[in-house]
């Protein structure tokens, strides 16, 4: 895109929808208010709405539905993460790509793409990307020991609950790592990574969220437990803006993750979530376990009291309700 174009769409986003005069850009931008205009007529030929009024200025309504990386570089409040971003318009599945180039690049570089042609959620399930979501993984390189891996999935469940509820969205967390609004699924989150005698080289968190999905594109048996930020919302979201927002939250989770107590996320997460509380069934590779979920732990291990008033401490399995 033009640089003037860039920078009208920039000047327009921070006025907020308070009008901005095609005099006042065009000083901004040191040309005439006819090349603003020519400029404007463009964006709106690139799917950017602009509303206009003579006596006003203009107003950018909406944007087209896609992931703009230099926008969001512009309005980006971050400091490391998503100081180096790789777009993508498709990907077999951005964790892959994250994992090719994690030993070479910064912490906080995040990889996004519109699509995945093989995107997965954890045991190996399909995670469906089509266009509309944001579908994104993030490089992180914690000094921590590997078994405190799972606090990582946990304070991302709190970012991205944070970062939708931010918008109106009623979001809770679902142990291990999932984002519900009403019971249906809203976001994904798998964490892999790389490791040597116990201590983490890197973590590659991966972040799917329903953003503008349309549901009908989903197959029917994920669309009966799935929704999407807009059918939540009633309207489409700007997905840049959004992406800068839950950019922002993730950082300020993950200076709470390296500089707070534990305990204070762990306090943050029960009261977010949608677990505890609750009567499951959980699976994990040895057993299956059913009970009441009261609690969880410092390490992230899910507490579940069952019949028989033995507490069990779940680090990983797949959870489901049973009431």
């Amino acid at each position: 895109m033009n640089d003037n174009k860039k920078a009208i769409i920039s000047i327009l986003r921070k006025s907020e929808g308070t009008p901005v005069s095609g005099q006042e850009i065009g000083e901004k931008l040191g040309i005439t208010r006819a090349m603003v205009w020519k400029y404007i007529k463009a964006l709106r030929k690139e799917g950017y709405d602009v509303r206009s009024s003579p006596k006003t200025g203009y107003i950018l309504d909406s944007c087209p539905d896609k992931i703009d990386p230099e926008m969001l570089q512009s309005i980006l409040k971050t400091t490391l993460i998503g100081s180096d971003v790789h777009y993508y318009s498709e990907l077999e599945s951005t964790n892959n790509t994250a994992r090719e180039i994690a030993p070479q690049v910064s912490e906080g570089t995040v990889i996004i793409a519109e699509t995945q042609k093989s995107g997965r959620g954890r045991l190996g399930k399909e995670w469906q990307s089509v266009s509309g979501g944001l579908w994104l993984s993030l490089i992180l390189k914690p000094s921590i020991p590997l078994e405190n891996l799972s606090r990582v999935t946990l304070v991302a469940g709190i970012a991205v609950t944070n970062a939708l509820r931010s918008m109106g969205v009623d979001a809770h967390i679902k142990w291990p790592n999932d984002v519900l609004v009403k019971g249906k699924k809203i976001c994904g989150i798998l964490t892999e990574v790389s490791a040597e005698i116990g201590k983490v080289d890197y973590v590659i968190l991966g972040i799917g969220i329903n953003v503008n999905v349309k549901l009908s594109e989903l197959t029917d048996d994920v669309r009966r437990n799935s929704t999407s930020v807009s059918n939540e919302m009633g309207k489409p979201l700007d997905r840049t803006s959004f992406l800068a927002s839950l950019l922002y939250e993730l950082e300020q989770q993950y200076i709470r993750f390296k500089t707070r107590q534990f305990a204070e996320i762990v306090d943050e997460w029960i009261n977010l979530s949608d677990t505890i509380g609750r009567n499951v069934r959980v699976k994990t590779p040895a057993m299956l376990i059913e009970g009441k979920a009261i609690g969880i732990t410092e390490k992230g291990a899910l507490v579940v009291l069952d019949q028989n008033d033995k507490k069990h401490e779940i680090i990983a399995g797949n959870c489901r309700y049973s009431d």
